[in-house]
Formats: structure tokens, sequence, C-alpha cells
């Protein structure tokens, strides 16, 4: 450790006796002043990637990336990538480009989120590489939280909680079974500290060398024109516990908060939404057959607990948003349904 060298130096550079009470208390007192100054030494450097690729984005990236600079861990290094929009990456050099900590990187040609966050975790320097989206809100303790769940644990990635923030109000008839809809972690998601397949990709930081090692995000999948394959994370997260024989491990105190966009509560987008999800889940099964994934203990969850308890909640206090939840979540799992069985006959 830097600072212990750095106490024995000072110490042996002391031409006193030891023994007087005087001279050791300098060497105690300039020791801890030096051990103060290098204490970011001894720290895993992290590095943030948080990509965009539209200027009609820009505010929300940019408020996203305020939120990485104000980290109370420190060194977080910041790497931005423009998805191929020149007027974008301009934006971020005048913004954010005199900044040490501060990487910046335009792609040749729009090639998509999975890309872009590869290339990201690239161009990175720390150990620990953390993702970050465009139009979400870290906490100041998120990295610090991070930090502490992968050193005292064996995982090669954490992840945390993702909270809605609405910017149109909270929609009365969206169950917080299905928050996963809008990108946020949903009821009975995991416990705390617990091992999962992967948590979402706005909270989640590899081990960089293993998020490399493992190929990265796949291409094929994430945010990119028309593309309906979502949930990216899941890939990269699947490949790695086959290679290295661990999960990610769940932290719910590293908070991240996702801004709910108001066509993210229409009803038909959020229909939609599940369909697609259910497409994606049948994309999945086909590309990697040996994830069993956590959709059957989902199903139960929702079969034996949640909605019981709804019916109940509903019987004994009757009100039009009970009512309401309890139908979207029979629509929803119809709605996914649906999109796996139009996977299973058109997905090649």
């Amino acid at each position: 450790m830097i600072r212990d060298r750095t106490r024995t130096a000072i110490c042996r550079s002391f031409a006193c006796d030891i023994h007087n009470s005087t001279c050791r208390l300098w060497v105690i007192c300039l020791s801890n002043v030096y051990a103060d100054i290098f204490q970011t030494s001894d720290r895993m450097e992290v590095s943030v990637v948080v990509c965009t690729y539209s200027m009609d984005r820009y505010p929300d990236f940019a408020e996203a990336v305020g939120s990485a600079l104000s980290q109370t861990y420190n060194p977080v290094e910041l790497v931005l990538i423009s998805d191929g929009n020149d007027t974008v990456a301009e934006q971020m050099r005048h913004d954010f480009g005199d900044r040490e900590s501060v990487r910046i990187h335009n792609n040749e040609e729009n090639r998509g989120i999975s890309y872009s966050r590869t290339r990201g975790a690239e161009l990175a320097n720390g150990e620990l590489v953390a993702f970050l989206d465009d139009d979400a809100i870290a906490t100041p303790e998120w990295i610090k939280t991070l930090v502490e769940t992968y050193q005292s644990t064996t995982a090669h990635a954490v992840g945390g909680r993702l909270d809605p923030r609405w910017l149109a109000g909270e929609p009365s008839f969206l169950p917080e079974e299905f928050y996963w809809l809008i990108g946020c972690t949903e009821r009975g998601f995991a416990d705390h500290l617990e091992e999962v397949r992967n948590t979402y990709g706005s909270n989640i930081a590899f081990d960089r060398e293993v998020f490399l090692d493992v190929g990265g995000y796949d291409e094929e999948t994430g945010r990119k024109g028309d593309s309906h394959v979502q949930a990216h994370e899941a890939p990269a997260c699947i490949r790695m516990r086959e290679q290295y024989g661990r999960g990610v491990v769940y932290n719910e105190e590293a908070i991240v908060y996702h801004k709910i966009f108001e066509y993210r509560t229409d009803f038909r987008w959020l229909v939609g939404r599940a369909f697609w999800q259910g497409y994606s889940k049948r994309v999945m099964n086909i590309r990697h057959p040996e994830d069993e994934g956590n959709e059957g203990e989902y199903l139960r969850d929702l079969a034996t607990k949640y909605v019981p308890q709804r019916i109940r909640s509903l019987v004994g206090g009757p009100s039009v948003p009970k009512l309401a939840q309890l139908a979207t979540i029979f629509v929803f799992t119809a709605a996914v349904g649906f999109g796996y069985l139009y996977g299973l006959a058109t997905y090649r």
C-alpha cells in the first residue's frame, strides 16, 4: 500500500531518537498527512461509460454525465460515446473536453448501444467499467457502493437498483411487478446481495478485462434503429457466468434514477413493449439455449404470490387503480406470451 510505504519512508528520514516523544509525534502527524495526500492512489480506478446519439437527447445526457461527475468516489474516469453524430461529439468536447478525467469518442457511423458501450469499455482505463444510460441520474454514492460490493465479494460484475423518476406523473394502472417494461427494477427482482443472471444495463459494472474477454455486448441485441431485440446485457452476463462461474451480485443500495418520459406511460406503448420483450426472450432462447433465465420463477411468483395478494387487497378495499393494475398484469402477461409465440414462428 502506498500510504504504508510513505509512512516508512518518512520515519526513516528522521535523524532523531525514535524514543523521543516529540519526534514520534511529528512522525505520526506528517505520515498521516502524506497518507491523506496519496490515499486515492490505492483505490481502483472506475470508468463510467455514457453513450448518446441525438441532440434531442443531449440535455438528458448532460445531466447523466453531471451525476457521474458528482460521485463521492474517486478516481472516476468518464468515457463519453457519440454514436456517429458529429454535432453531438462536438457538443461533448465543448462541454466536457477540458476535463482530464473525461475521454470522448465519436463512432464513424451509428452502430447502436451495444457496440457503443463495448467500444467505451475498450477505450476505458478503469479496472471496473460501469454503464449509465443517457436518460438516467446516478446517486452520489452509486460508484462507491458498487466498488465496495465488488471488493467485498468474488463477483466479476455488480449491479444496483433502478428507480423511476416520473416526468409526466405515475400511471395509476402500471403495477410495480412490470416496472421492467420501463427499464426499472420490478417488485420481487432479487434480495439484497443476491447473485442474479444480470441487472439492468443502466446500473451494472463489470471487471473490465472479464467484460472484454467474454466479447462485451452482443451487437445483435440492444437499441439499434428498428431492432426489437432487447435486454442486451443478458448475453454478456450469460457468457460471463459460463466462463467464470459467477453471475452479477445485486446491491439494492446502489441506486440510479431512470427518467420515465410521457410516452413510456402510454398503455399501448407498454403493451407493445411487453410484446417485443416476449419476442426477445425467444431470441435469447435460440442464441443461448443453455441459459434457463429466471422467467419461470418470475411467473411463478406472479401467479402464486403477487396476484393473490392483489386480489385480497382489492377485496379488502376496492378501488379503480387496484382493479386496473390487476387487469394490466393479465394484459401484459398475455402480450409477452404472444411476443414469444411470434418469435417462435418468425425468428431464425
